[in-house]
């Protein structure tokens, strides 16, 4: 069997964590190493983990930086196949991580990714955007470059591209792209499926947002977004997303919609533009979310 490193990453996921790493570990047809990085939980998830054989890294509370956590928990991994399970994704067939790792076989092949599927409460908006960035059939979408909640990498890889440390958020998205234009493959598995998924506030949305638009001045440096194709990016979001909910039967859903979109549109393009700003003062965004 394939020996591979699972790198779970936690804060207070107390809710959720024992079914994440019972399923984890039930996977069969791989040998698995489990390593923890926890930025400071301070409820019962460190117990939670105790049962599980595993190696521990403690990041200092405060002071979680994604790019730098990656890199560090990557560079201690003993195995050249890294995984990656966000603590709050339950996978959901025992061959999911074999299914993962069958493409990195290639040797242009760099990285894969699974399908994520969202769990019984996500919003219905929640549901279309699953739908459309992980589909069970057919090719994923182009932007959808990877994504690191169900996730694998080869070390030796990673060694001639770690993660990027310019910004807080979008390390995988940042990753792909780069690895791509060195001539590598990132494959989609949508036989290695996963549950993850968040309804998030519109505090929360407008925070994520923020952060996806800063990355995106790293990742794509010659992108260009202006306050006018944000206002069409926002109609046409808006446009698709009612008729997806007038479709479901969720008319009265639809307001709260709206003002979905107008956050999401919105704080991208503050994000987008507050980086621009930095990097043209030969600054770094680093803004700390956790």
């Amino acid at each position: 069997m394939k020996k591979v490193t699972v790198i779970v990453r936690t804060f207070n996921v107390e809710w959720v964590i024992d079914q994440a790493l019972a399923a984890l570990m039930a996977q069969k047809g791989v040998d698995i190493e489990l390593m923890i990085v926890d930025s400071g939980s301070t409820d019962a998830t460190l117990e939670m983990i105790a049962p599980y054989p595993h190696t521990f890294i403690a990041i200092e509370p405060g002071t979680y930086f994604p790019g730098k956590v990656l890199n560090q928990a990557v560079n201690e991994a003993k195995t050249d196949i890294v995984v990656f399970v966000n603590s709050d994704v339950v996978l959901l067939d025992e061959y999911a991580i074999k299914r993962l790792i069958e493409p990195l076989e290639d040797p242009k092949t760099a990285a894969s990714f699974g399908r994520q599927i969202v769990r019984p409460e996500a919003d219905l908006w929640v549901r279309h955007d699953y739908a459309r960035a992980f589909p069970d059939t057919g090719e994923k979408p182009e932007w959808m470059h990877y994504s690191l909640p169900i996730a694998a990498m080869k070390k030796s890889v990673w060694e001639l591209q770690p993660f990027y440390t310019d910004a807080w958020g979008s390390e995988d998205t940042h990753w792909a792209v780069q690895i791509k234009k060195k001539g590598y493959k990132i494959a989609y598995v949508k036989e290695a499926i996963a549950m993850h998924s968040h309804n998030y506030t519109l505090k929360q949305l407008a925070s994520r947002r923020r952060i996806e638009g800063e990355a995106d001045v790293y990742i794509y440096p010659e992108k260009s977004v202006s306050f006018f194709s944000t206002l069409r990016s926002l109609a046409g979001s808006s446009l698709r997303e009612s008729l997806y909910y007038i479709a479901n039967k969720k008319i009265f859903g639809i307001p709260y919609l709206l003002l979905n979109r107008i956050v999401y549109a919105w704080h991208y393009y503050k994000g987008f533009k507050h980086a621009s700003r930095n990097r043209n003062e030969n600054q770094i965004t680093f803004g700390n979310y956790q």
